[in-house]
């Protein structure tokens, strides 16, 4: 019987354009704000770090670190 992954936190390697799925799930969390992100919705992330966030002006403020 196949699981549904719905509600369960994926876990990605990020990598320059791309992402790899290493764990079923449908969402990741922000690194700045820990806000749920959907995985179709995710287009915002940092290969170098591995984290993940939830729009462009939280991505831009947390590598300027601001």
């Amino acid at each position: 019987m196949l699981m549904s992954p719905t509600g369960r936190l994926a876990r990605l390697h990020y990598l320059p354009g791309s992402f790899r799925q290493l764990s079923a799930g449908d969402h990741v969390l922000c690194a700045v704000t820990a806000a749920q992100i959907p995985l179709d919705m995710l287009r915002y992330w940092c290969a170098e770090r591995q984290e993940a966030y939830a729009s462009a002006d939280i991505a831009t403020k947390r590598l300027l670190g601001q």
